[in-house]
């Protein structure tokens, strides 16, 4: 199985990005914002930065160290609000500035930054989402976290190590999976002819997306934006990548100048991109300690390191093919297709190398019809159900060792199969390895007479 084909040893929440020089960046503000399921933290920073972030348990807090920063005199700290309970700051030796968030229990924290943008500068921003499950339980740090003072006082306790996560013994660990509503922000994306904006659409899927996900015991959505913001094609991939996901799913609308196109199409990464990232990562992995499942290429030899990152990106297609199958069988039940297959281009955000990955294009946006029902509430219900449901039931079949999904199995729900124009029923039936009879009768299909578009169930066993 491809989720355990590199070994997953350690959780590290946040980047680690060039220092700036002492004094030169300044945290002006703290800024919070909440909704029933998550609390965002906003730091205001003059410059571009770098930052560290852990979270530390019993109790539970997030650590977000922010190295050569400090803080603007007399900087007022926000009260509690959604899942933050107090905020606290000061300084550690070698000059890092730390920002401690007090939260509730069953709270996941992410991170990411975020460029000048409108009356907005510089931002680190720390999403705090609750979950449904206690937080897995962490290893204490070889030196205990010091507290903070008040704002500007100063200590001399050392920082602690990176924190160790290990599975809830008998539940198994939560699927993480990463959902990517497309553009945002500056980047409306494809505009339909009633004014509808691709980058609105995709974040209401997104959003229903995420709530569906979150509603299946042993699985957690991590939203890659959940406001009208622009997150850079390779962010989006590394927020992926630190939350340590487990798929990765980027949900766009098509646009076209055939104002008739029409349909849904689900696409994997293509092998030529594949095999040009991976020269990029070579070509980087001096300056960069590029990560394949916990491998670091950085001290590998070339030819070495070629062969690991050509292995994990084959097998991350390879898996990414398997769950777009899963997911066009339920696409298929709820709105046409305009390809029955899994299809392969080279989209940027489909390129991490450990994690399979998906870009589903909902339907045409260019399209007056399309654009109608692609707005529809009812309609974008229907689209994240059937995602959510593709994806568990890639999971059900290939449930990844140590997961919930892995130590509690469900009997696998039967696949649909979208069927495309040519095929014949006998050939349906080859490819599933089930009899002929059996395909009939799970459809109630007298003879052989089919037509494209039309979605069968599969029967299992």
């Amino acid at each position: 199985m491809f989720a355990d084909f590199w070994p997953r040893v350690a959780l590290i929440l946040g980047i680690a990005a060039p220092v700036a020089l002492a004094g030169a960046t300044e945290l002006q503000s703290v800024r919070t914002a909440s909704d029933s399921e998550s609390t965002r933290v906003v730091l205001d920073i003059s410059e571009p930065a770098g930052h560290r972030m852990f979270m530390l348990l019993n109790p539970s807090r997030v650590v977000v160290d922010l190295p050569g920063i400090s803080a603007r005199s007399g900087l007022p700290l926000p009260g509690a609000k959604g899942a933050l309970t107090r905020v606290r700051m000061g300084k550690q030796p070698g000059d890092v500035l730390r920002v401690v968030l007090d939260v509730e229990p069953r709270v996941t924290p992410t991170s990411f930054v975020l460029g000048p943008e409108g009356q907005f500068g510089h931002r680190i921003v720390v999403d705090l989402r609750r979950s449904s499950r206690e937080p897995v339980r962490e290893t204490p740090p070889r030196a205990p976290e010091p507290e903070p003072p008040a704002a500007g006082a100063e200590t001399q306790a050392p920082a602690p190590e990176v924190v160790m996560r290990a599975p809830a013994a008998g539940q198994g660990r939560d699927l993480v999976i990463a959902i990517d509503a497309g553009h945002g922000g500056k980047d409306p994306g494809a505009i339909g002819p009633k004014g509808g904006r691709e980058k609105d659409v995709v974040l209401s899927i997104s959003r229903q997306l995420a709530r569906e996900v979150n509603s299946v015991p042993g699985m957690r959505a991590l939203l890659i934006r959940d406001e009208d913001f622009y997150v850079a094609h390779r962010e989006r991939m590394a927020i992926a990548h630190r939350a340590e996901a487990d798929f990765f799913v980027s949900v766009h609308a098509d646009a076209a100048r055939n104002s008739r196109a029409r349909g849904a199409t689900v696409y994997a990464l293509s092998t030529k991109r594949a095999s040009d990232e991976a020269a990029r990562r070579l070509a980087e992995r001096e300056n960069a300690s590029d990560l394949i499942g916990g491998v670091s290429l950085s001290d590998k030899d070339p030819v070495l390191a070629r062969v690991l990152l050509d292995l994990s990106q084959s097998a991350a297609i390879s898996a990414s093919t398997t769950a777009g199958e899963h997911i066009i069988g339920e696409l298929g039940a709820v709105t046409r297709m305009r390809k029955t297959r899994v299809q392969h281009a080279p989209f940027i955000v489909l390129t991490s190398p450990d994690i399979p990955s998906l870009l589903i294009e909902t339907g045409y946006i260019s399209n007056p019809g399309e654009e109608s029902v692609l707005r529809a509430s009812s309609h974008q219900a229907r689209i994240a159900k059937a995602l959510s449901d593709g994806i568990v039931g890639y999971f059900r079949s290939n449930p990844p060792p140590g997961t919930h999904f892995a130590m509690n199995p469900l009997p696998p729900r039967p696949a649909r199969h979208v069927i495309s124009r040519g095929e014949t029923l006998s050939q349906i039936a080859a490819r599933y390895r089930v009899s002929l009879a059996r395909l009939r009768q799970a459809n109630n299909i007298r003879g052989d007479r089919i037509h494209a578009g039309q979605v069968l169930t599969i029967p299992t066993g």
